[in-house]
């Protein structure tokens, strides 16, 4: 099913701009638009999750250094 609403376009600056109508809005805070003759496509980005991104990367061969050796113990606190 195709939905549609008519819009008025105004100038934001030097560039063109139209108000999304409530019911059109799309997710995040950024869009692919391209142009295919006369018509503007308009596309959400999808965003990356941060799990595939850290799986992209290589895992390092470091010992990391021991950072609370030379801190006291916690002290136990009761609620």
């Amino acid at each position: 099913m195709r939905t549609e609403r008519r819009v008025r376009l105004f100038k934001n600056g030097k560039n063109q701009a139209l108000r999304i109508p409530k019911d059109f809005e799309l997710p995040g805070n950024e869009v692919i638009i391209s142009k295919e003759g006369s018509q503007l496509i308009v596309k959400p980005v999808k965003r990356s999750s941060l799990l595939k991104l850290l799986s992209t990367l290589e895992t390092l061969d470091e010992d990391f250094p021991d950072v609370d050796e030379s801190l006291l113990p916690p002290e136990k606190i009761e609620f």
